[in-house]
């Protein structure tokens, strides 16, 4: 079974039902002590950082979710699920990450040039499909066509202390980690739930990692 954490701020049933389609066995869970029997972890998030980990915490995740991880099970990290795995965010304020993988989630800058006219300012959120550049191949990313499709939602993004991390890159303003790679750790910037088929190639991929 693939367990999707109930964070309390997550589109959950979206990935349960792209999961479910492919034929994978996949639940939502509210209660940690189900990721030890877990084949797999799915870590999803929408909307603020501090109230994703307060949520995380309170829920009795954290401790449990990092013995899984390190016990090598696959993990796959989506949009927010991304950011809780870094060390340190700024949004809102400085607040820690789960500090899995060393570096921090930073907004798009106001001032950045956006595409299209001159003058013209970046949208934030970013908000769209948007192409993605593989740097690695990662797992998840096997059988994608060259520089895929993906829907983005967020106004942040991760900046690693290692490069080395970073499977796919972005164009919004700036270049920028949209997915990492760390041995049986995974994540994405973007939603692979609202990605149509490129979204559920890669997730029928970590289903396979998953078994």
């Amino acid at each position: 079974m693939i367990a999707i954490i109930d964070s309390g701020i997550a589109n959950l049933r979206s990935v349960e039902k792209a999961l479910l389609r492919l034929g994978a066995d996949a639940a939502v869970i509210d209660d940690p002590r189900r990721l030890r029997d877990a084949a797999g972890i799915i870590l999803p998030g929408v909307g603020a950082f501090a109230d994703g980990i307060a949520k995380l915490q309170s829920g009795g995740f954290i401790d449990p979710l990092r013995r899984e991880i390190e016990r090598a099970k696959p993990t796959l990290g989506i949009c927010l699920g991304l950011h809780f795995l870094f060390s340190e965010s700024r949004e809102f304020g400085h607040h820690k990450g789960l500090d899995l993988i060393p570096g921090r989630v930073v907004r798009f800058r106001d001032d950045m040039p956006g595409p299209g006219t001159a003058g013209a300012r970046l949208k934030i959120p970013h908000m769209g499909w948007n192409r993605l550049r593989i740097e690695r191949p990662a797992p998840i990313l096997a059988d994608l066509p060259d520089d895929p499709y993906f829907y983005f939602a967020h106004s942040y993004y991760v900046a690693p202390t290692d490069l080395y991390v970073t499977a796919a890159t972005t164009v919004h303003g700036t270049r920028f980690t949209s997915v990492v790679w760390r041995d049986n750790l995974f994540a994405t910037q973007f939603h692979p739930e609202k990605s149509q088929g490129a979204g559920l190639t890669l997730l029928k991929n970590f289903a396979m990692l998953a078994r």
